[in-house]
């Protein structure tokens, strides 16, 4: 396999008016040409100004990933487009809550392992937990991933928000 069909995840920051239609619009450029969307985030970043920045986790080889920042880049209502992944490397994190059921040393070992992984637990019954954990998708995914044998019950993720590093805005 070449390095250029090698299939790569990046998080893309899009700024963007905030007016309706323009999520559709960013979302119909993905579905029209048949790129996935891994997590999709939205919110307002400045309410004078009026925009919101849309953060966008894709998969694709290089040669996909440059179409998509293009092809973002020129629709109408953005401002600024920035590949979180290679161009300004970023900060990512995700937010989850937890349910996880169960009695006796099940219960007891959820407890242990949640506070291992600095999760905080939100809501507790005789029988069950939900735990708030927040990381990288990756420490998510390893929570998930030992609580499934313990009693996981569900699972509601934000998807990720990102920020560049450094001093620099957007």
């Amino acid at each position: 396999m070449s390095t250029e069909s090698k299939i790569e995840r990046h998080t893309i920051a899009v700024l963007v008016d905030n007016e309706a239609g323009v999520l559709a619009r960013v979302i119909g450029l993905f579905s029209g040409r048949g790129y996935n969307i891994e997590s999709l985030t939205v919110a307002e970043v400045d309410s004078a100004g009026h925009t919101s920045r849309i953060t966008v986790v894709t998969s694709g080889t290089p040669m996909v990933i440059e179409q998509i920042k293009a092809q973002l880049d020129r629709l109408v209502p953005v401002h600024k487009v920035v590949d979180l992944t290679s161009e300004a490397p970023g900060i990512e994190r995700e937010m989850a809550l937890v349910k996880v059921a169960g009695t006796g040393d099940r219960r007891v070992e959820a407890l242990r392992l949640s506070d291992a992984f600095r999760a905080r637990v939100i809501d507790t019954t005789h029988t069950s937990f939900v735990f708030e954990v927040t990381g990288t998708p990756a420490k998510i995914d390893a929570f998930v991933g030992l609580m499934r044998p313990l009693g996981l019950v569900d699972v509601s993720r934000t998807g990720v928000v990102a920020i560049a590093r450094g001093p620099e805005a957007m």
